[in-house]
Order: structure tokens, then C-alpha cells, then sequence
């Protein structure tokens, strides 16, 4: 029995993807499911342009606030969560429409893949192994990881704390390598197939000259003043929710560690560099409608293009 089909919106930030999310939704009976690491955190609105309660009244969106900020949201949490909304959306004959430019999010649900460790006594382990990280180094750490996952301890540095810990929980909690997990994940079928549609622009220079329009456009909109909400309610500045890009810098401008131009400028430049990474990831997806703006977007031309794209494969 072949995988369900659903559609998948992605590319770097700035591109479009949740208007053309939107419309796609609307033409075709779907409902969008949020593939976006930090929009899943409550209260963090604009610095992770999440879809306004305007948008999210065009058509129905899931895995959006679904966390609080002081939570650890893991990509095992999400898969379990966003398939969850997918299956349900599909058994009500209507069509998931995945949206976002978290990558890792977005293959780890079509893949399916499960994640170890997410049972009793998981913290108090991490806990325990950042402790002795603290009193004994990475380096015997990454020496205990070979003792029983050489390949995996040979592809990361001393310094690497988080996965070091990560792949030495797993084997505790579980008995089975990272190695062995990654292994016969690969292995398994798909959960879902993908029918990929992925936004860009065609010049570099305009992709970074919207993502530097959009940063100041979220100033404008308020993020200083979002970021001090957090912050003044106890969010801690360490936790992963607070590491984003734009609360990171604005945080510490907050602080006094930058200027409010710093700051701007920081998420200016990390904006830039994350829109990088993002194009090498979806690059790799060979069979992906690639849609390339020419200056402005031009969302009637893609949404007429996209559903002749998406009729081919059988939905429409």
C-alpha cells in the first residue's frame, strides 16, 4: 500500500510560503500544518512571522502555539504531533498542506522517523551527563560514546556537547545506537509522499534585500517590544525558544550588551546566513517545483502553476 500524498510549501524565509500556503489550502479543500521550529512557541508572533489571526481565518492551521517558550520542543515532539494533524486531516478527506522552512522538521515527518528516548527518566539522564560533562570534558565523553558507537563518535568534535550527550542518552535509555536507529529508519518506507513545492527568488542579492526589509518590518511591528514581554514574564534567555534568530539579538540588547542598531543588524546577518543553509537543504529535493520570483510575487502565476504541478501528481 502506497504512502498518502501531501503537499509541502518550503524554501528560506521571506519567500511566500504562508500566502501561497494559503491559497493552495483554499483551492484545494486543505488545511495547513505549520512546519516551523519556533512558530510552535506561543507569544512569539512577530519575530517568527507566524501566520496572523487574519491569515489563519483563510483556512484552517495546525501546529502553530502549540508550546510554551520555556519548553524544550524537540523535532521527536513535533513528529509525533504534526502527524498526528496529518492523519486526521486526511481521514476527513481533506489535504495536508505542510508549510515551513524548518528541513529537518519537514524530511523527519515524511520519513516518519521515530526518535528514541522520550521516557521516564530522560531529563534526570541529560541532567547527569551534563554534569559530568561540566566536571570531566568532552573529550571522555566522546571516549565513552566510542567505546560503543564508534562510527557516530568519529563524525563529531570533543566540543559538541549537545549531540555527544544526545547519542549517549539514546543508548542508555533505548540499548540501540544513534547508528543503528539512523540505520533502520533509512530503511523504513516513507509515512508520507511528497508532492514538494519550493519558493525563492531568483536573484540572491533580492532574496537578502527582502529578508533585511522583513527584519525591519518586524521592529516596526513590534519584536523589542515582544522580546521584553518574554523576557519580563520569566522566559529564560538560555532556553531554546529564546535562542532564535531576532529574540537572541534583541535580547541582548535588551540587556545592554548591544545597541538597538547592533541588534538589527545581527539579525540582519544571521537572517541572511539562515536563508543559506535553507537553500542548500531544499536543494537536494530533485523533484520539487522550484519557484523563482522575479522581483515582487507574483501569487496568482504560482498558484496557477502549482495546482497544474499538483493535478499532475493526482490532487487536485
Amino acid at each position: 500500500m502506497s504512502a498518502p500524498q501531501i503537499v509541502v510549501v518550503a524554501g528560506p524565509t521571506a519567500t511566500g510560503k504562508t500566502r501561497l500556503g494559503i491559497l493552495l489550502a483554499r483551492a484545494l479543500d486543505g488545511e495547513i500544518v505549520s512546519a516551523d521550529s519556533m512558530q510552535v512557541y506561543r507569544r512569539m508572533d512577530v519575530g517568527t512571522a507566524k501566520a496572523t489571526p487574519a491569515e489563519r481565518a483563510e483556512a484552517p492551521h495546525h501546529m502553530l502555539d502549540v508550546a510554551e517558550p520555556r519548553e524544550n520542543y524537540s523535532v521527536s515532539r513535533y513528529v509525533e504531533a504534526a502527524s498526528a494533524c496529518c492523519d486526521d486531516i486526511l481521514a476527513r478527506g481533506k489535504l495536508p498542506i505542510l508549510v515551513g522552512g524548518t528541513g529537518l522538521y519537514i524530511d523527519s515527518l515524511l520519513a516518519g522517523r521515530g526518535f528514541a528516548g522520550r521516557g521516564e527518566g530522560e531529563e534526570s539522564l541529560r541532567e547527569s551527563l551534563n554534569a559530568r560533562w561540566d566536571a570531566e570534558g568532552g573529550e571522555a565523553l566522546l571516549e565513552e560514546l566510542r567505546s560503543f558507537d564508534p562510527e557516530r563518535a568519529a563524525k563529531l568534535h570533543p566540543s559538541d556537547r549537545r549531540r555527544i550527550v544526545r547519542a549517549i542518552e539514546i543508548y542508555r535509555l533505548t540499548g540501540e545506537t544513534i547508528s543503528e536507529h539512523d540505520a533502520r529508519t533509512r530503511a523504513m518506507p516513507p509515512r508520507y509522499e511528497a508532492a514538494r513545492i519550493h519558493l525563492t527568488y531568483r536573484s540572491r542579492a533580492e532574496l537578502y534585500a527582502r529578508i533585511d526589509a522583513r527584519v525591519d518590518a518586524m521592529v516596526a511591528a513590534g519584536l523589542f517590544e515582544e522580546v521584553a514581554a518574554l523576557l519580563s514574564e520569566g522566559v529564560p534567555s538560555d532556553c531554546t525558544a529564546m535562542q532564535a534568530i531576532g529574540y537572541k539579538e534583541t535580547a541582548a540588547a535588551l540587556r545592554g550588551e548591544l545597541s538597538r542598531a547592533e541588534a538589527i543588524a545581527l539579525i540582519k546577518q544571521s537572517s541572511r546566513r539562515y536563508a543559506k543553509r535553507q537553500l542548500t537543504w531544499f536543494s537536494r529535493s530533485a523533484d520539487a517545483l522550484e519557484i523563482a520570483w522575479d522581483g515582487a510575487p507574483d501569487f496568482d502565476e504560482a498558484l496557477r502553476v502549482s495546482t497544474e504541478f499538483l493535478a499532475g501528481r493526482g490532487l487536485s
